[in-house]
């Protein structure tokens, strides 16, 4: 058994003797009808305590063909699994090949350079390889890509390499963009189109990480908190693992939902199934997911309470939603309420320090664990009790104050909309308009801006449209309630700059803005809002809006 070359069973049994040990051994059976594939590549991406590495020890016990691990897993749910369906038996390729197994945070630090790091790694393998295989005419023995060639063309054993923490290069805050090209282009040069891999395995917190929208690993699948695709069910404790748990462990189940559940990811839909799911009839595809760890402390404690900070310290979060990027502060007050918010992930570069907005930030935080991500909707919300007990902690210090006064303002200036209480909607528009800057009185679009903002707890209930056009002119600001509140009534606003609210209303009835939502008739509400920026600084009427609100 060597350190690198065939690490063997050990750390994967010791797992297996835990107190608590859930048996993912079936995700073997998938792992298995990819290898000696096109499809061999697999880049398995999930938070800290979600069980990474367990599932990499597993893999190693599993190929390493001096592990003599038959034993281990003839006791595991891997052997008692359907065949495929290529009808592989369950142990094909138990003990078939060498396995290469590499943890990047034991080089990549910042204790060491970039080129000092990879030299280390390379000379470690290379120096476990040559041990193994002490006759081969290696070329050069310190170049590990090219001494593992040379090992496998002289014994025609192929490698099955497994990956851990690949993306700790990305993670450190340190290594610059010209390190981190070269790293990716090393690990393609030591994977992509070799003759000598049966499987890659990357494990890490982050997907691969994007330079504009392309990759240099680009031959991996990945397998995300974002789409975990066939690999859902292994993502963290399904229900069923944690309902017998809780039987065993005497624990109610309701209260374990209430701190550690909220976490749902999507399965690869079946064939036959997939005409049902166009037609909203088939969800089974969906897999809620809870943190193994958080789970398995509460069940060996009998204390059900926060254990995020036991990995990840209320610090990690507070450093991504201090960065008020594009409206992240009004958004995080928003999550935290209980909403739900679209998102574009697109964007976001799968690194720690590239930024261009808001849902670049709460992209991150998905892969990170501190957000659940519903992929069908592209919405991001906070998952449970435990979650939001360090979004708490994170958000006390001052720099939240006005935030947290501008969300109270805008939720009651909501309440106040559908209450038609147009005086106290003015009211509170002052102040959300007040806390938008002076330099939101200037114009009319400035104007339109601040009430925006104002409204901005409607995110939790509504789809906001800004000029929606209605055939005869374009409404200012539509609210449009989401199939989750149907109850909520349709807003139309008007805006006036130096004009007045009447002004206003009697546009939206002019040009027929709500004919345009017929489907809402009988529960739209028209909103007209005045400012008059020509009033003088010493006038009771100073920065004052009016208001005036009917029912269409």
């Amino acid at each position: 058994m060597g350190q690198y070359l065939n690490p063997g069973k050990d750390s994967y049994v010791e797992a297996v003797n835990s107190q608590i040990y859930i048996d993912k051994s079936v995700m073997i059976t998938f792992l298995n009808s990819l290898v000696k594939t096109k499809q061999k590549y697999v880049s398995v991406s999930r938070p800290r305590r979600f069980g990474k590495t367990m599932a990499a020890d597993m893999i190693c016990a599993y190929y390493d063909r001096e592990a003599d691990s038959k034993e281990l897993f003839e006791t595991l749910k891997l052997a008692r699994a359907e065949a495929t369906s290529d009808n592989l038996p369950w142990d094909m390729y138990l003990g078939r090949f060498d396995v290469i197994r590499i943890v990047m945070t034991e080089f990549f630090d910042s204790k060491a350079s970039f080129d000092e790091a990879l030299n280390k790694m390379q000379s470690l393998v290379c120096r476990d390889i040559k041990k193994k295989y002490p006759d081969v005419d290696y070329f050069d023995d310190k170049d590990m890509i090219q001494t593992i060639a040379d090992a496998y063309s002289e014994n025609d054993r192929q490698v099955v390499f497994v990956i851990d923490e690949w993306d700790a290069v990305f993670r450190d805050g340190i290594t610059g963009k010209g390190d981190q090209t070269r790293y990716l282009d090393f690990l393609r040069n030591l994977l992509k189109d070799k003759s000598y891999i049966a499987l890659a395995y990357m494990t890490g917190i982050l997907p691969i990480k994007k330079y504009g929208r392309h990759s240099a690993l680009n031959m991996f699948t990945e397998y995300s908190m974002t789409y975990p695709r066939q690999l859902a069910p292994f993502t963290g404790f399904t229900e069923d693992e944690v309902k017998d748990l809780c039987a065993e462990y005497d624990m109610r189940y309701a209260d374990i939902v209430n701190w550690y559940n909220g976490y749902v990811v999507s399965d690869r839909i079946p064939v036959e199934k997939r005409q049902e799911y166009r037609q909203g009839k088939y969800d089974g595809h969906k897999v809620a997911i809870y943190s193994p760890l958080s789970v398995v402390e509460a069940m060996t404690t009998g204390d059900i309470k926060n254990y995020w900070n036991k990995t990840e310290s209320y610090e990690a979060l507070s450093e991504y939603i201090k960065k008020d990027y594009d409206g992240l502060k009004e958004a995080v007050t928003l999550l935290m309420d209980g909403a739900r918010l679209k998102i574009d992930t697109s964007t976001y570069q799968n690194d720690m320090t590239t930024f261009t907005g808001r849902d670049d930030v709460l992209s991150l935080l998905i892969h990170l664990g501190y957000l659940g991500y519903d992929d069908e909707t592209s919405e991001v919300y906070i998952p449970n009790n435990e979650v939001l007990d360090e979004f708490n902690t994170s958000t006390k210090g001052s720099e939240w104050v006005e935030s947290f006064k501008s969300f109270e303002i805008s939720q009651r200036l909501l309440e106040a909309t559908w209450q038609k209480d147009a005086d106290k909607v003015a009211f509170f528009l002052e102040q959300a308009h007040d806390l938008a800057g002076n330099k939101t009185y200037n114009d009319e679009a400035a104007l339109s801006y601040a009430v925006q903002y104002a409204y901005y707890a409607a995110q939790r209930f509504y789809t906001t449209i800004l000029e929606l056009d209605s055939g005869k002119g374009y409404a200012d600001i539509v609210f449009i309630p989401s199939p989750k509140y149907p109850d909520k009534p349709t807003m139309v606003v008007e805006l006036k700059y130096d004009k007045n609210a009447q002004t206003a209303l009697t546009q939206i009835k002019k040009k027929k803005y709500p004919e345009r939502l017929e489907h809402y008739m009988g529960n739209i509400l028209l909103v007209g809002i005045n400012y008059d920026k020509d009033v003088s600084s010493t006038s009771d009427d100073y920065k004052h809006h009016t208001c005036v609100i009917e029912t269409a």
